[in-house]
């Protein structure tokens, strides 16, 4: 019996060295002869080019093609990063791929572009530009599964794939960010730790181009040099020979697996294992998305965006299955952001650990007396402050009964006996629909929306009483350096999802001239800003969308009493890029003068990311603030 030769490693070479590393002689195997003949067609082909006067033969110049934005001066060669660098290396004063929500249309599509280092105005501008994005295709999506629910005969089917449609409506319209590039190293506005809940959401914002692949790269008759790049890989555990530790992964290169992503036969140096080899030879970093399980009602899987990764070598090695599989060796560039994946771990493991074994800093685990249907807790490993156990907490606002009474709308519910249908009273009164999908989520924000009430012959388990359930993810006070105390969250929250009610005690105008004076803390929610206009809002996917007709709510002067009685909402933080946006809903009194103050997720929120909302404040009230804090 023929022994296998063993395993044959290939390290990355500096850049500039015209000479092609030796190939070994192997013994006789099946496995590895396809290996070895192809290894000696690259190097011939590569040793072919260098004596050609190709690009490759000068030590000086860069195998990527460096493009700026039109109305810049493009930068073409500048020299390329040495493999030792460990910072995401800039390429040049381009400092933007797009300066719009649509993508910049280049004259050369499918060429390798990298972003230089953004300023802190640069990255908020692209974040803002990300943001939005993302909230496009999320209505979108929504918006697509309710039409195909509302469609006859649908029932209680399974929900469609809206998620495909979706990206392809956005990608004829011209909105999936940077779709004419394939960018190196980090995406404007995506930052680590950014979590997506569908591969094809990952195309719309750029960040890997692939919807099944997991490899995405430049091919390379696209390339200027002729050979193919890779710019990022998701790893999803649909390759048995995978080892990941964090900070070092072993990958495996695709091909080869059958429908049931078995291994079924050798793999080959060519196409996206050509490029990870390309990709380390030249020092070029590629992104890594980690892909896993997770419980949420939206999608089996989700995707994490982790940072940056350096190839530092490669090698063909029988795989588990008995086949040949590539391998190669990525570390994770120093200096980044904690990856995502470790933190969503984390908030797994604290959600799953008994309340005595959790780390320090922990003051308790019951900030809200038992008032929610899930814990509160209040964190602090900073110092020794526990302001927030000074406050009786409510977990709605108390509203004066007389205001309540004081009704502007009617007083009449639907007569549906389960649940709410688009033709009942209490769909008329929002605009011919349910404002909410089977799993609670917001459709679309509104100037106010009308929940059922106790005059509705529904049931508690009707579509349309999502608030009135109460907090239902698991939030944290926590002391900052930056904000002084903040809420995170410990759950996964999806965008249109909600969070709780902003609680307090509801003052009329007059009342909150009175208590001001006593120096109390007081909110005026007709201050907050109208983020609720984004969710939803359809018009640049169809420009002929008209927006239902909502009833409008007159100018809302109250104020919130939050001194003495608050809930775990009045700790959010002020932003003015915030992920939560106020709705106004009603559901228990019909007084458009004093509606309820309902906090919903403005986009995908991750585990261990702080809540922030728009409070409205002016830029020198919030200078002020930020000095105190």
């Amino acid at each position: 019996m023929t022994s296998l030769p063993p395993k044959l490693h290939v390290k990355a070479e500096p850049i500039d060295d015209p000479t092609p590393p030796p190939t070994p002689t192997p013994t006789p195997s099946d496995i590895y002869a396809e290996y070895y003949s192809l290894c000696e067609r690259v190097a011939s082909a590569l040793a072919g080019d260098r004596t050609n006067d190709s690009p490759l033969s000068k030590p000086d110049s860069n195998p990527l093609a460096i493009v700026a934005v039109p109305d810049q001066k493009p930068l073409l060669n500048p020299p390329p990063p040495p493999p030792s660098v460990q910072t995401p290396p800039g390429s040049g004063d381009n400092r933007a791929l797009s300066s719009s929500l649509l993508p910049p249309k280049f004259q050369r599509p499918g060429e390798l572009a990298r972003v230089a280092t953004l300023g802190r105005e640069d990255h908020r501008h692209h974040r803002a530009i990300l943001k939005r994005t993302r909230t496009i295709y999320d209505s979108l999506r929504l918006h697509l599964v309710a039409e195909e629910m509302r469609r006859p005969g649908i029932g209680r089917r399974r929900k469609p794939r809206a998620d495909i449609k979706a990206s392809t409506l956005m990608r004829e319209r011209g909105l999936w960010l940077n779709q004419d590039k394939h960018v190196v190293g980090s995406i404007p506005g995506v930052e680590i730790g950014d979590m997506f809940l569908y591969r094809l959401e990952l195309c719309v914002v750029g960040l890997h181009g692939q919807p099944q692949a997991g490899i995405d790269y430049l091919t390379a008759h696209r390339s200027s040099n002729g050979e193919p790049i890779a710019t990022s890989i998701i790893v999803s555990g649909g390759y048995e020979d995978d080892e990941d530790t964090g900070d070092v992964l072993v990958y495996s290169g695709h091909g080869g697996q059958d429908k049931l992503h078995r291994q079924c036969q050798h793999q080959r140096l060519e196409s996206g294992n050509l490029a990870m080899e390309r990709s380390m030879h030249y020092g070029i970093e590629v992104r890594v998305i980690r892909g896993f399980k997770y419980d949420n009602a939206v999608s089996s899987k989700v995707y994490v965006y982790d940072g940056l990764y350096r190839i530092v070598e490669y090698w063909f090695d029988v795989g588990k299955s008995g086949f040949g599989v590539f391998k190669f060796k990525l570390v994770r560039i120093e200096g980044q952001a904690e990856m995502g994946s470790r933190r969503m771990k984390f908030a797994q493991a604290l959600r799953t650990k008994p309340l005595g074994v959790r780390p320090n800093g922990y003051i308790t685990f019951n900030l809200s007396s038992g008032k929610e249907s899930v814990p509160v807790y209040l964190y602090n490993d900073i110092d020794f402050d526990r302001e927030p156990e000074g406050f009786d907490y409510i977990a709605r606002s108390a509203i004066n009964s007389v205001i309540s009474a004081q009704h502007g709308g009617g007083n009449r519910g639907c007569e549906c006996k389960y649940s709410c249908g688009n033709d009942c009273f209490c769909a008329r009164r929002n605009g011919g629909e349910i404002p909410y999908d089977e799993d609670g989520t917001l459709l679309r924000g509104k100037p106010v929306v009308f929940e059922c009430g106790v005059l509705c012959g529904c049931g508690p388990s009707c579509q349309n009483r999502v608030t009135q359930k109460g907090l239902s993810k698991r939030l944290e006070v926590f002391r900052s350096r930056e904000t002084g105390w903040g809420v995170r969250t410990l759950d996964f929250i999806q965008a249109g999802a909600f969070i709780c009610e902003y609680a307090g005690v509801v003052l009329t105008k007059e009342q909150a001239e009175i208590v001001s004076m006593n120096g109390d803390p007081l909110v005026y929610p007709g201050r907050f800003a109208e983020k609720w206009r984004i969710l939803g809002d359809l018009s640049q996917v169809y420009p002929e969308y008209v927006q239902p007709s909502y009833p409008s709510l007159p100018p809302l002067d109250f104020a919130m009493d939050v001194s003495k009685l608050r809930n775990v909402a009045s700790y959010i933080s002020h932003s003015k890029e915030p992920n939560v946006m106020a709705q106004f809903v009603l559901h228990d009194h019909s007084n458009l003068m004093f509606p309820r103050v309902m906090l919903f997720a403005l986009e995908n929120i991750s585990p261990l990311t702080a809540l922030s909302l728009d409070y409205g404040l002016d830029d020198k009230l919030e200078e002020r603030l930020a000095i105190c804090n």
